[in-house]
């Protein structure tokens, strides 16, 4: 069955989801950074359309294949900061929330890593990407 486009369903929506996205995008949380949390999100909900579009981003803004790939095997490998780290374990427990996650671990290491003002910011480009997500495999938006 043909789905909806729901940018286009709902405008003045996605245009108050934007304005989030952009002050996200002026805030602390670096773009090297915010992508790979994109891509973790978007690979633990299964969202083909937004894997491929920070997999993209992130090669634009200089990341390499080899760390790309080892996003969804992060904590085996040596290719991330501690602060990537703390990023990518916050990302995993407000993603997998429905699992009821102890945040206490991930939380301790967000805080090691991160401001109280990054840690708000870096939660809501989360919850962003969450949404993001949900809207894309909901209404079956593909990458071209």
């Amino acid at each position: 069955m043909e789905r909806i486009n729901f940018m286009t369903a709902s405008p003045n929506a996605i245009k108050a989801w934007v304005a989030l996205e952009e002050y996200i995008a002026t805030s602390s949380i670096d773009k090297p950074l915010a992508e790979l949390v994109r891509l973790r999100s978007s690979q633990i909900n299964g969202c083909a359309f937004c894997v491929d579009m920070h997999v993209t981003e992130a090669r634009m803004g200089g990341e390499t294949d080899r760390r790309l790939h080892a996003v969804a095997v992060w904590r085996e490998t040596p290719f991330f900061t501690p602060r990537e780290r703390a990023a990518l374990a916050w990302t995993e427990t407000m993603t997998r929330l429905a699992q009821q996650p102890d945040t206490g671990e991930s939380y301790a290491a967000l805080a090691a890593q991160f401001s109280a003002e990054e840690m708000v910011n870096l939660t809501l480009l989360i919850s962003t990407i969450n949404g993001w997500n949900r809207l894309a495999v909901g209404f079956a938006k593909m990458p071209e």
